[in-house]
């Protein structure tokens, strides 16, 4: 096998891992929310993700410029309320509902900053899918409302986290931007989390927050970066659509949560959109 080819099979493997990984910690992230909610699941995840990451990436070496700053504080802010608003969400509706409505934020900003009249398509997919997934009130199975607002939000700071993570420049190294956004995040986030939940924590939650932290944002992130170094970004936002259905996966193995075939019907909808979404992205940069 060429070293090429080795490269790019090893890119694969890292960014099904990355998923994995992610959505493995996001389910028990879930499991946690009996014990001390969502916001002290917040807290636990970006207060030691920010200091792993910022033990990594040594973020005091790359400060910002006075210019810079602002963007970088709205990124950490949008990186923040993605999280909480997200635990939310998943707090009421399945994970990989969740995952799949979040994942219109970013769809949102690849098809609105194209013109193509072709991709008028994915946004019908994109569409189409959040239809199916909004709550049927007289169904056996319909959807929290609230949830999937929540889950709605999520994507909009979503989208903010991408818009603001292009204007952090190239002032800091990438590594460095998130691990300064995390920090941001959490000096918001930890607090708010903290007195809410101050009588829940204990010693034994620790390392659960710490196993968190490692699954959902370190190890995924070192792992999407190795990823990116291999293989053309078309290909690897290609894989990352497959997420929602992954999500799902994870939360009927790890949570026991079964989704109907209209649910199922729905999240495919949403990842052809962002699939459709990444090859249009391609061919807009090529020409």
């Amino acid at each position: 096998m060429q070293a090429s080819s080795k490269s790019y099979l090893l890119a694969i493997v890292c960014v099904l891992l990355a998923m994995m990984t992610i959505q493995t910690g996001a389910s028990f992230a879930k499991q946690l929310f009996p014990i001390v909610g969502p916001e002290g699941t917040t807290a636990l995840r970006l207060g030691f993700s920010a200091f792993i990451l910022c033990l990594v990436f040594k973020p005091w070496k790359h400060l910002p410029t006075s210019g810079n700053r602002i963007p970088i504080i709205v990124y950490g802010l949008s990186l923040g309320g993605m999280n909480i608003l997200f635990y939310y969400a998943i707090e009421r509706i399945p994970l990989g509902i969740g995952v799949a409505l979040e994942f219109t934020g970013p769809l949102a900003v690849a098809l609105f900053s194209s013109r193509r009249k072709r991709d008028l398509f994915w946004v019908a997919c994109a569409i189409a899918g959040i239809l199916l997934l909004l709550p049927d009130m007289s169904g056996q199975d319909s959807l929290d409302p609230l949830g999937v607002a929540l889950a709605l939000g999520a994507g909009a700071c979503w989208a903010g986290y991408i818009l603001f993570g292009k204007k952090t420049g190239t002032q800091s190294s990438g590594g460095a931007t998130v691990a300064l956004g995390m920090t941001v995040a959490a000096i918001v986030l930890v607090p708010y989390g903290g007195i809410l939940q101050s009588a829940a924590f204990t010693w034994e939650i620790i390392p659960l927050g710490i196993g968190i932290a490692i699954l959902s944002s370190a190890l995924p992130y070192t792992l999407e970066m190795v990823a990116l170094r291999n293989m053309p970004s078309q290909g690897f936002s290609v894989m990352m659509s497959l997420e929602p259905a992954i999500a799902s996966f994870a939360g009927f193995i790890i949570l026991g949560e079964l989704l109907t075939l209209w649910q199922w019907l729905a999240i495919l909808l949403v990842i052809i959109a962002s699939v459709g979404s990444s090859f249009s992205n391609a061919k807009k940069q090529t020409t």
